[in-house]
């Protein structure tokens, strides 16, 4: 990251800004960097200035205690200060984030969001999160940063043995330096169910999108957040995970964002 910007409340946000076009700032999901979004980003470039930043608690970012969402949209805030107008988009938990901020009235185009893991089930989704959310808080005040890594990827439906295979990569080092962040990204799920409620009250375009090879429950939760915004529209590309390729991904954002 090579530029630095300062939230309302003083915690230092460090950003990168590449392309030209209509701007669009990349919010990452758990676990992950501004960094993570980078390569999206590129592909982005030729048509649009994407932004891609270190969310608090982050990679080069600082982080103010306590937490709350609140002050993670005022980073966008201050963010859309410092590059002018632009629009938002979120990957998984990272577009919560972005839906919740377009909700309160941040001064955005447009926004998209790719996978965000709603639960599509009252009794069995507010029951997994409790349960997780539990756990989680335990391991981090514990200070069981690996065990805290554990439950989140378990929780994202990885087995057992690549779980394994995670702690034995170089990677599980980086993996436990964000593990207190995934307390954010926790609380800004809320309780795991989709927030009819404040989504509602998104008045700017929404492009919601999943991949045609995820589980069918996150193809429910995709179509749900295109159904409950006004403005939604909802699409499917064929073949992605969860762990969407940024040259399919970044066409069909190019258009919807410069389009």
């Amino acid at each position: 990251m090579d530029k630095k910007t300062t939230s309302r409340d003083g915690t230092s946000l460090a950003y990168h800004v590449t392309g030209q076009g209509p701007t669009v700032i990349l919010v990452s999901g758990a676990m992950s960097t501004g960094g993570t979004v980078l390569p999206l980003a590129e592909r982005l470039a030729a048509r649009c200035t994407a932004v891609v930043y270190d969310r608090r608690g982050r990679g080069e970012s600082g982080d103010t205690a306590p937490y709350a969402v609140d002050r993670e949209i005022e980073d966008l805030a201050a963010l859309i200060e410092a590059v002018g107008d632009a629009a938002l988009f979120g990957v998984s938990s990272g577009g919560a984030l972005a839906l919740r901020a377009a909700a309160g009235g941040l001064p955005v185009r447009r926004a998209a969001v790719y996978e965000v893991p709603y639960a599509d089930h009252l009794a069995d989704g507010a029951a997994r999160e409790a349960a997780y959310k539990e756990k989680l808080t335990g391991a981090l005040a514990e200070g069981r940063r690996g065990d805290a890594v554990e439950l989140f990827l378990r929780q994202t439906g990885l087995g057992e043995e690549m779980i394994e295979r995670a702690r034995q990569s170089p990677m599980w080092a980086g993996m436990e330096s964000l593990a207190p962040s995934l307390a954010h990204d926790d609380t800004v799920m809320a309780d795991g169910l989709l927030p009819r409620d404040l989504l509602a009250r998104i008045s700017v375009p929404v492009l919601s999108v999943a991949g045609g090879a995820s589980p069918e429950w996150m193809h429910r939760a995709g179509q749900a957040v295109a159904e409950a915004v006004p403005r939604g529209t909802y699409r499917v590309l064929p073949g992605q995970t969860h762990m969407v390729e940024p040259d399919v991904l970044g066409p069909v954002l190019a258009e919807f964002f410069a389009g």
